[in-house]
């Protein structure tokens, strides 16, 4: 079968049309023979020559067509008005809609297809076409499975000068993009040349990024807007806030000035349940807390200092590194700081001192990770030092349960989304722990070496299914966890609740029991105090005189014996004198307790 590929072009991208004619040859060049040339040639003779009996074959490479992926977007508006309305302006729409209403055609067409609905609805009503008959059975079997854990994808950092993946941030639109931030945290040792760039990467493609974000100074974290998936908000090295609409590129779209800024890189930032979906917060070592509104993001709107004696003097501010927001909880506010102490605030309280409400204390280094639990807010969970805690707001002195102290720097954690017993962490060796303390408290479930070099970051997706993991070295890796660990068991919440509840509980009993026995100790010793007042200064005033008396006697005694010892030396015979001495000491000392210490010393002189 004979291969023919046809070339097709148009008449007129050929350029201009060649006319051919006839004309006489001629010559341009002609070179002579050189005998000198001549003189140099060697006549081989016999001359041999290979021979090949099988038929003379020849190879030909072809290059097929290759396909090309190229990623586009279009952006959906809302279309049926009117030129003369503006979709935008809300009260053109209302008129609009009101003039449309009141058109008997409209009133027709509504009946018609109110009956065609209803038709449909009853349909949906009589059978569920989705219905699990056998959902029970499926969590039963699930229970059954060993956790387990598979890489999927390994998204490398491009560039030459590798940067520490330092957050991550999945789509909010069926979570099939991820966003990493990368640069580098060892201060000021940041190599010559390094990027700042930090990029979007599409799951199904990890060679290539899907789109570059290129900020000013390199991003520390990255965050997508939950309500608007076009908008991802970004907190910098350098302390600046910037922000970044996928639909106009990869340039900044808006940024915060220098001066009403962050003093230090920006370590977490979390975008706030609000009407516009335009407001969000920020948080840095300089032990400030900013809001921002990205409609108007050179200046923070309101600064909230972290300063836990409630003076408001940003030099006994803590730094923060970590931070957490609840939407069921819009009032309230955590903050993870670099002494270990997570920092309870109240957004609208009105004065200074009413915002940081309380504080719990535990961890013995910064903490990098603060996140309540998903189904139960009341319960937090933070990563600092070498162990992972769970608190309750209800229990304020410690933490109501932990995990064992690692070898290694706990550096990221997550709850999973869809499991409330089940949390993820990682660590400095590059392990990824998977908890599940309603199988095993002791130990993780499943502890996966996920890379050689340390891992910074972590994420899980929103149906629990995929992990995402950024390392040292820039390289984010996506895991795929068993159904065990992604599917909600039966009874896990009761068992979760109960269980959380327990613990809380017990920490109350504890922290009477420590209080009760403080309560104890202060009251012996001012019992102790109040005895000594009772029994007055003239019994205090003898017992001193008394012991002053014995030390003085003991003091001459001591001084008498000595001037005998080295009077009796010079002598021939010491023995018998030192006896004699001794006698004399003893009468002295019979002398000096009926005389008085007088007396003595006019003997000794």
């Amino acid at each position: 079968m004979e291969i023919v590929y046809v070339y097709v072009k148009k008449r007129s991208e050929f350029g201009k049309q060649c006319n051919f004619s006839d004309r006489q040859a001629e010559l341009n060049i002609d070179i002579a023979p050189n005998p000198a040339l001549a003189e140099q040639f060697v006549e081989r003779n016999p001359v041999d020559t290979g021979i090949q009996c099988s038929v003379s074959m020849s190879e030909h490479e072809a290059n097929t067509e290759r396909f090309e992926m190229e990623t586009r977007g279009v952006n959906h508006v809302e279309g049926g008005w009117p030129k003369d309305v503006n979709p935008l302006e809300l009260e053109q729409t209302i008129r609009f809609r009101k003039k449309v209403e009141k058109d008997e055609n409209y009133i027709n067409t509504i009946m018609q297809l109110g009956s065609i609905m209803e038709h449909c609805i009853k349909q949906n009503n009589a059978i569920d076409i989705y219905e699990e008959y056998f959902h029970d059975e499926e969590a039963v079997e699930v229970t059954e499975e060993a956790p387990s854990a598979k890489t999927i994808n390994v998204f490398r950092d491009p560039q030459e000068i590798k940067r520490a993946a330092t957050h991550l941030s999945w789509h909010p639109d069926g979570n099939r993009k991820l966003a990493v931030a990368y640069s580098c945290l060892d201060f000021q040792r940041a190599p010559v040349g390094m990027s700042n760039d930090s990029y979007i990467w599409d799951l199904e493609n990890p060679n290539k990024p899907e789109l570059t974000l290129k900020p000013s100074s390199p991003l520390v974290t990255l965050e997508y807007n939950p309500k608007d998936s076009h908008v991802l908000l970004g907190g910098c090295y350098n302390g600046q806030i910037a922000c970044w609409d996928t639909r106009k590129g990869s340039l900044v779209a808006d940024l915060s000035t220098i001066e009403f800024s962050h003093r230090d890189p920006v370590y977490g930032t979390i975008w706030l349940q609000s009407k516009t979906g335009t407001e969000c917060f920020s948080a840095s070592t300089d032990g400030q807390v900013m809001w921002w509104d990205i409609r108007k993001i050179s200046e923070p709107t309101e600064v909230v200092i972290m300063d836990i004696t409630r003076k408001e003097q940003l030099e006994n501010a803590l730094g923060a590194i970590s931070l957490e927001f609840e939407s069921t909880l819009p009032t309230k506010f955590m903050v993870g700081t670099e002494q270990g102490i997570i920092i309870s605030c109240n957004r609208k309280a009105k004065t200074p001192a009413e915002k940081i409400v309380c504080t719990f204390s535990g961890h013995h280094g910064p903490i990098y990770a603060l996140q309540r639990n998903p189904f139960y807010p009341k319960n937090f969970l933070t990563v600092g030092d070498w162990t992972a805690r769970i608190w309750s707001e209800d229990s304020r002195e410690s933490s109501i349960m932990w995990t064992k102290y690692h070898m290694a720097y706990l550096t990221d954690a997550a709850w999973s989304p869809v499991r409330p017993a089940v949390f993820f962490t990682t660590k400095m060796d590059g392990t990824l722990d998977i908890w599940d303390f309603v199988f095993k408290q002791c130990d993780p479930a499943l502890s996966l070496k996920v890379c050689d070099e340390a891992l910074f970051c972590l994420r899980a997706q929103d149906n629990g299914c995929l992990i995402a993991c950024g390392s040292q070295l820039g390289t984010t890796t996506l895991l795929e966890v068993s159904s065990g660990l992604s599917t909600l068991q039966r009874n896990e919440r009761n068992i979760a609740s109960s269980m959380f509840e327990r613990e809380t509980r017990r920490e109350k009993i504890l922290e009477a029991r420590h209080r009760e026995m403080r309560l104890k100790e202060k009251g012996k010793v001012e019992g102790r105090d109040e005895e000594q007042r009772d029994e007055g200064l003239p019994t205090d005033l003898e017992a001193l005189v008394n012991k002053a008396e014995e030390e003085f006697f003991d003091i001459i005694f001591a001084e008498l014996k000595k001037q005998e010892a080295d009077a009796i030396k010079p002598k021939p015979m010491p023995q018998q004198p030192s006896s004699e001495e001794g006698q004399v000491a003893q009468e002295g000392e019979d002398a000096t307790g009926e005389r008085g210490g007088d007396e003595e010393e006019e003997d000794l002189a």
